[in-house]
């Protein structure tokens, strides 16, 4: 029974297509990633939203910093995702308005740069943004832009692969075999923050062997009876129920979810339902032992938008938007046709 995150496991969607192999991230400003955020602040209310650009750092040295050297209480931060250290990133925070004067001390915190500030009547939550744009530069690509062209206008016909990205897996991968030791055991040293996230690893495993298996059944843009479903256009989800819906699936409009398993989240049926409890048990698993966790589903894949391919003396410039929770690495290896390591942070 292999628990240990390994991305070769993983069939690539586009496997008939050759990459461009190449390296990434040989600096900061080779991997620039720009927060599309729900809304924007209204310019009125008791909270600042702050859009800051930075350069070597974690989204939580950034929240520490705001913390410790602004005095803000760590409660009234506000943040809508995790972003890249060893990248040009650019995300909004917020605090209360309150706090405003001592905006003045960001220029301390080297790589830092305050873009906009305006103010908002709620503060930002996790979640609270529509995606991210990226720019990525790939150094030293063995095919040039037609190659890249190609895969992407195959993802973009039948989405991306919605693989969590290694980052959700810890040094080594090994995360998920902890978590799978709490899921058995019910019990574990550490904080329950630490025990909520290894046991989302193991979530997060089984619903890449999940993608995985659909994509071996030639399910990956398809969905069938007792399929939840999610609409890619509002978000919302359904039962499958009609055969008539599988056009829908092909067209992109609407595509199947697996399970975070959890106490409560909307549990597939029939043939779609016997699909999870295979991979289930692959690991001697069973849905109750995930009563420690809420549930979700995830969409089996998402949409690319926005996507171009640019030739540069330095290599290949991929820009491109992807939806939130989803991660660039998973678009990534389908171009480069190798692992893609994985980030300090990403959303």
């Amino acid at each position: 029974m292999d628990l240990v995150f390994r991305p070769e496991r993983y069939p690539f969607l586009t496997a008939g297509l050759p990459g461009v192999g190449g390296v990434i991230r040989l600096h900061p400003q080779d991997f620039q990633v720009e927060e599309v955020p729900a809304y924007l602040p209204s310019g009125e209310g008791e909270h600042l939203y702050l859009l800051l650009e930075k350069e070597g750092l974690t989204t939580r040295e950034v929240f520490e910093f705001l913390r410790d050297e602004l005095g803000i209480p760590e409660k009234e931060i506000g943040v809508a995702g995790l972003k890249d250290k060893h990248a040009r990133t650019q995300q909004w925070f917020s605090i209360p308005r309150r706090h405003e004067n001592a905006l003045c001390l960001l220029e301390n915190l080297r790589g830092v740069r305050l873009l906009h500030a305006d103010l908002h009547t709620n503060k930002l939550r996790t979640g609270h943004l529509k995606g991210n744009r990226f720019r990525i530069l790939i150094r030293e690509p063995q095919g040039g832009k037609a190659r890249a062209e190609a895969i992407l206008r195959a993802l973009e016909q039948r989405g991306v692969p919605n693989y969590y990205g290694p980052q959700r897996f810890g040094l080594g991968g090994v995360n998920p075999a902890r978590g799978y030791e709490l899921v058995k055991g019910g019990k574990g040293r550490g904080s329950p923050w630490l025990k909520r996230f290894l046991i989302g690893s193991l979530q997060s495993l089984l619903f890449n062997d999940w993608v995985a298996l659909r994509m071996e059944r030639g399910l990956y843009d398809r969905v069938i009876p007792g399929d939840w479903a999610k609409k890619h256009a509002t978000g919302g989800e359904f039962l499958v129920e009609d055969q008539g819906e599988a056009e829908r699936a092909l067209r992109l409009e609407i595509s199947a979810t697996g399970p975070l398993f959890g106490r409560k989240y909307p549990e597939a049926k029939g043939e779609a339902r016997a699909l999870e409890d295979e991979i289930l048990a692959r690991y001697n698993l069973a849905r109750e032992e995930f009563r420690a966790r809420r549930g979700a589903r995830r969409p089996i894949r998402v949409p690319l938008s926005e996507w171009r391919v640019e030739e540069a003396p330095k290599g290949l410039w991929l820009s491109f938007f992807l939806p939130k929770g989803s991660y660039a690495t998973s678009l990534l290896r389908e171009v480069m046709k190798q692992e893609v390591e994985a980030p300090e942070e990403e959303e």
